[in-house]
């Protein structure tokens, strides 16, 4: 009884200090610009990047990560990461270029993993416009087809103030999961200029439609407009389309930050939602003045024809900064994340990182924080231009950039969904995610999970070559509620290493990975 008290006074106290658990994905080499996909195929399996060349993967949906670095022989790797999967399961990596006897990011660059991280291609390029610059690059994967939709800005002369120099917004498809590239097409009617300022066409984020339409945004002179195809790629609006002014530009600066920018993400929810081919796009924007820089949301039920007022996602008072936001919408109940950087509890620039939550297809949402510790950002040390997120049916891992005592990391934080979810969204799914903690330990360690319904369920755990070591729950009925159990070393002889914790029900079976280190 004893131990079971220190337990319990342990669990209490962990949930109320830290209910979404940070993990460091890295820090090495000065990272920052971080991007994250889950597979849709096995949502253990998550694959990260950062500036310049890093990349990272995790097998057991998060917890813990490997990393290293990309290598593309004759393309070079040179920042802008932007990690995508397809329904295979195989991951992407885009980057710029550095390419050997070529001219500094003259083309995008596309590699390839098939086995999980072991061995990525050597890259293929997109868009090489003789010494033009092609830049900030993000992309789409359709996942009728797995078809690969790229978009992208190209200089003419990158950081020219020359009117004769401009920028446009460009595109290009594979139809072989990125062995190939279609000639791009220009997207945008009014280009911009080279400065990389508010007068500069960027931050073309490209999302898919239900059948397979392809949405996309960007910010330049005229504000943020939006274009589409409903052919593949093949065709576009011959106008584009107006969708909201972005008063004081998309390149502001906001304190501590070297360089900060308010350019849109477009995402489309492609669930069986009521909300099923919404398309949405955010953006900050100081429009309330250079010391409150917010959060915002516009959607379209009509494929963008038009759209609705702005909707202010921070909830706060006025008068703080929100900033970096990214956007995804989860794939199979179409619920909105958008992660950012909130400064909503300091009179300084401590910083911390929210997450914002919308059940009701961006009428509201919830706001909450993730991450356990506020940090201080300096001017002096690149942060980078962009956070990141990914969700799959309720596992959602946001990732960003923490810059502190001069100091660069990648964090991802293992979010609750039964913290912040409504009773509604739990009925269709019986079983939130596993959390565990300490991980790894060293004498002793607890898991816990809640159950939104009765459920049968089975619960145990395993050595790395299967084998079974303990039944926790062997194929019972449950009520709703949340379960705590306790895995002591000495009482299950357990040797240093990995084991494999098991929650299987009728609708799916979950996984988690705990270490044993004495």
């Amino acid at each position: 009884m004893k131990l079971l008290s220190v337990f319990l006074f342990f669990t209490i106290a962990l949930s109320s200090s830290a209910q979404h658990i940070n993990v460091m994905l890295g820090n090495q080499r000065n990272p920052n610009e971080p991007s994250i996909a889950i597979n849709p195929k096995n949502t253990n399996q998550m694959v990260a990047g950062a500036n310049l060349d890093n990349y990272y993967y995790s097998d057991d949906a998060g917890n813990t990560w490997q990393n290293n670095r990309l290598f593309s022989p004759q393309l070079g790797v040179w920042g802008d990461p932007c990690i995508a999967v397809d329904t295979s399961g195989s991951f992407y990596f885009f980057h710029l270029s550095n390419p050997i006897g070529a001219s500094w990011i003259d083309r995008i660059v596309c590699q390839r993993t098939d086995d999980f991280t072991v061995t990525w291609t050597d890259g293929t390029g997109i868009g090489l416009n003789g010494t033009k610059a092609q830049d900030k690059e993000w992309v789409a994967i359709d996942p009728k087809n797995n078809h690969i939709y790229v978009t992208w800005t190209q200089f003419d002369n990158y950081g020219s103030a020359n009117p004769a120099d401009s920028s446009i917004i460009r595109f290009s498809k594979s139809y072989d999961r990125g062995d190939t590239w279609t000639e791009p097409l220009r997207l945008n009617k009014i280009a911009g200029d080279c400065i990389d300022s508010d007068n500069t066409v960027e931050g073309a984020v490209p999302a898919i439609g239900p059948e397979g339409q392809i949405y996309v945004a960007w910010a330049g002179p005229e504000g943020i407009l939006f274009d589409r195809s409903l052919d593949g790629g093949e065709t576009w609006l011959d106008n584009d389309i107006f969708i909201s002014d972005q008063p004081g530009g998309w390149d502001f600066d906001v304190p501590g930050i070297m360089r900060c920018n308010g350019l849109p993400v477009t995402a489309c929810d492609l669930s069986s939602s009521p909300h099923k081919g919404t398309i949405y796009v955010n953006w900050t924007d100081q429009r309330n003045g250079a010391n409150d820089t917010d959060v915002w949301l516009v959607k379209s039920t009509d494929g963008g024809n038009s759209w609705s007022e702005r909707i202010r996602v921070n909830n706060d008072e006025p008068g703080k900064q929100q900033f970096f936001s990214w956007m995804t919408v989860d794939p199979v109940n179409g619920k909105i994340w958008i992660v950012y950087y909130d400064r909503r509890n300091y009179n300084d620039n401590q910083t911390d990182v929210f997450l914002a939550l919308s059940e009701d297809g961006g009428n509201s949402f919830t706001n909450f924080k993730i991450s356990e510790s506020p940090f201080i950002p300096v001017e002096s040390v690149f942060f980078g231009d962009y956070t990141n997120i990914s969700a799959i049916n309720d596992v959602v891992r946001p990732v960003w950039t923490r810059l502190h005592q001069n100091q660069l990391s990648i964090y991802t934080a293992i979010i609750d969904i039964s913290s912040v979810v409504s009773d509604e969204t739990r009925i269709s799914a019986p079983i939130a995610p596993i959390n565990s903690w300490p991980n790894p330990f060293n004498r002793s360690t607890a898991f816990s999970y809640k159950l939104h319904d009765l459920t049968k369920i089975s619960i145990t755990l395993h050595d790395v070559a299967g084998r079974i070591i303990c039944i926790f729950v062997d194929n019972q009925y449950l009520e709703a509620g949340k379960y705590t159990h306790y895995v002591d070393a000495v009482n299950y002889k357990l040797k240093h290493g990995v084991y494999i914790l098991k929650i299987e029900t009728p609708d799916g079976l979950q996984t988690r990975k705990i270490v044993y280190s004495p």
